[in-house]
């Protein structure tokens, strides 16, 4: 019997196989995933990832794919925790399942009066997803707003960690230090507000971001953080990489940080590029930058 089928078997929730890769990450590379998982629950997710561990095969949680670059094929199991989609706001406390849009939810309690996650408006990716990467902007980040996690744990416990055992720092966290533990759901406090003011600030940054980058094309936001002091995109275009090109992988012509597929880009070519830049950036001025996305073999 194969592992699809005895995947199939376990009855845990929705299994894919053969998946393009391509529609499960912003930068809508063609590849190939040999199976994707949407669990059902909790209970499910355990009983696969017991599976799992038991037969040693190689698997990966993934939000919407907002910070991933995989090679051509992933040839382990993928796992998406679209079902954990609860949603519970009661004052200026916020409930919210791993699965769930950040997007969604930054508009949504912006326009009931609630202040915090103005930021989170343009990031596209999940709750588990943003606070594993402790996705920010505009000089704010899922640290300043996240009370605590939900998470399972490598024994596959259920437990609460707290703000400050996350270890919130500029795009990154206590989860991508230890990718063992998995976001199930988070706690948020945000603050009362005026939905008007908070929608105006919304609406303005959205204008700009329209105005300074390429979101016409497939991307997955900006590639490096900015070193401390500095703007990788300045550099970046100092260096004359701004509209430099590896097969249908461009350094965008609008916003030097950010890396557009404008047509079948693949993996390879985004890395590629990527590490061109890393490495003439060090050679030039001897700044190590910091790469913000993800390589997935």
């Amino acid at each position: 019997m194969n592992i699809i089928k005895e995947i199939e078997n376990l009855n845990i929730g929705e299994v894919l196989s053969n998946i393009n890769l391509k529609d499960y990450t912003t930068y809508k590379l063609e590849g190939t995933g040999y199976c994707l998982v949407i669990p059902d629950d909790i209970n499910g997710l355990i009983k696969l990832l017991k599976y799992l561990r038991e037969k040693e095969i190689k698997y990966k949680i993934i939000g919407n794919g907002s910070n991933l670059i995989f090679d051509s094929n992933y040839d382990g199991i993928l796992i998406k925790l679209d079902s954990f989609q609860n949603l519970e706001i009661v004052g200026t406390r916020i409930t919210v399942g791993a699965g769930y849009s950040l997007m969604k939810l930054a508009l949504r309690v912006s326009r009931m009066g609630l202040t915090g996650l103005e930021f989170a408006t343009g990031i596209p990716g999940t709750i588990g997803g943003a606070v594993y990467m402790n996705a920010g902007a505009y000089k704010s980040d899922m640290g300043y707003v996240v009370s605590s996690i939900k998470v399972l744990n490598p024994n596959l416990e259920v437990e609460i960690l707290e703000n400050k055992e996350l270890e919130f720092h500029y795009r990154t966290s206590f989860l991508q230090q230890n990718p063992d533990y998995i976001c199930l759901e988070a706690t948020l406090y945000l603050k009362k507000g005026n939905p008007q003011e908070i929608m105006e600030v919304i609406n303005d940054r959205k204008v700009r971001r329209i105005e300074s980058q390429p979101l016409e094309y497939p991307s997955a936001g900006s590639v490096f953080r900015n070193p401390e002091g500095d703007f990788a995109g300045r550099l970046i275009e100092n260096i004359g990489y701004k509209g430099k090109s590896i097969g249908d992988a461009k350094v965008s012509e609008k916003h030097a940080n950010f890396i557009i597929n404008t047509g079948h880009a693949k993996g390879e070519d985004i890395k590629k590029l990527i590490m061109e830049i890393k490495d003439k950036i060090k050679k030039e001025y001897n700044i190590d930058l910091k790469v913000e996305q993800e390589f997935v073999k």
